[in-house]
């Protein structure tokens, strides 16, 4: 029988889960020996009473590398709907993730959108990873800052919001796209990021309005997709900041 539950572990997911969205949570289960006043004072604040429990049971509830001595029973991440995320799109910018299959890179993704702020992502119900526990512990609680959705069918999508009014950028590897930096990027705006080994789809790259690309002037190497993100999502903000003002 499948587990009607999410385990958070880690004292970053769990600090942020507990300021956040604290109703989600069901359960938290601390080593005996664990000590953070900070998050011990919020379990304390928002009615919960922690189980204390000896080191190796809380290892075998989750078999990962250093739980730092506490784990969370909490309620099933909730995507929410695209209809949500239109009717949002004036205020966030969809960030189109093709075909991501890495957690680790999914998990950077989002906490790096939470960071920035004012944006959404949208990632396709085959092909590409999930929202999972380990997903979740490598955000470190930006999953409760960032609204994500799911999709049947990524172009079809795409061309939902370019029916919106909304310009859709690619982040590909070709020095014929417009380099980022000196690009003037017109709002409101979506980017696409796809898989490092393959790229954007080809039926999505035929859909794009703009392809830019970040100019390399040091090894010719590719940036892992999160990094990428990170560089292109930055330089939306910067402009998305400037246009507003």
């Amino acid at each position: 029988m499948a587990k009607n539950y999410t385990l958070l572990y880690g004292k970053k997911s769990i600090h942020e889960r507990l300021k956040v969205n604290s109703q989600s949570i069901r359960n938290i289960f601390l080593c005996d020996d664990f000590n953070h006043p900070q998050i011990q004072a919020l379990i304390t604040s928002v009615g919960i009473t922690p189980e204390y429990l000896p080191a190796d049971k809380i290892e075998n509830m989750k078999k990962v590398k250093n739980l730092q001595g506490i784990v969370a029973r909490v309620d099933k991440f909730i995507y929410s709907s695209f209809e949500d995320l239109l009717d949002s799109q004036k205020n966030l910018t969809p960030v189109f993730l093709d075909r991501i299959n890495d957690p680790q890179n999914l998990g950077v993704i989002i906490r790096t959108l939470a960071c920035l702020g004012g944006f959404c992502i949208v990632i396709p119900e085959r092909d590409a990873c999930h929202i999972t526990e380990a997903v979740m512990h490598v955000a470190s609680g930006g999953e409760n800052y960032v609204q994500i959705c799911k999709v049947a069918d990524m172009t079809q999508a795409i061309n939902e919001v370019k029916r919106r009014g909304v310009s859709v950028m690619g982040a590909v590897i070709d020095e014929n796209a417009e380099d980022i930096n000196s690009l003037k990027l017109k709002f409101p705006l979506a980017i696409v990021l796809g898989a490092e080994a393959v790229g954007i789809a080809p039926e999505i790259q035929k859909i794009l309005d703009k392809k830019s690309y970040i100019p390399m002037h040091g090894a010719k190497l590719t940036l892992n997709v999160n990094t990428a993100c990170a560089i292109f999502c930055n330089e939306i903000t910067k402009q998305r900041l400037a246009d507003s003002g």
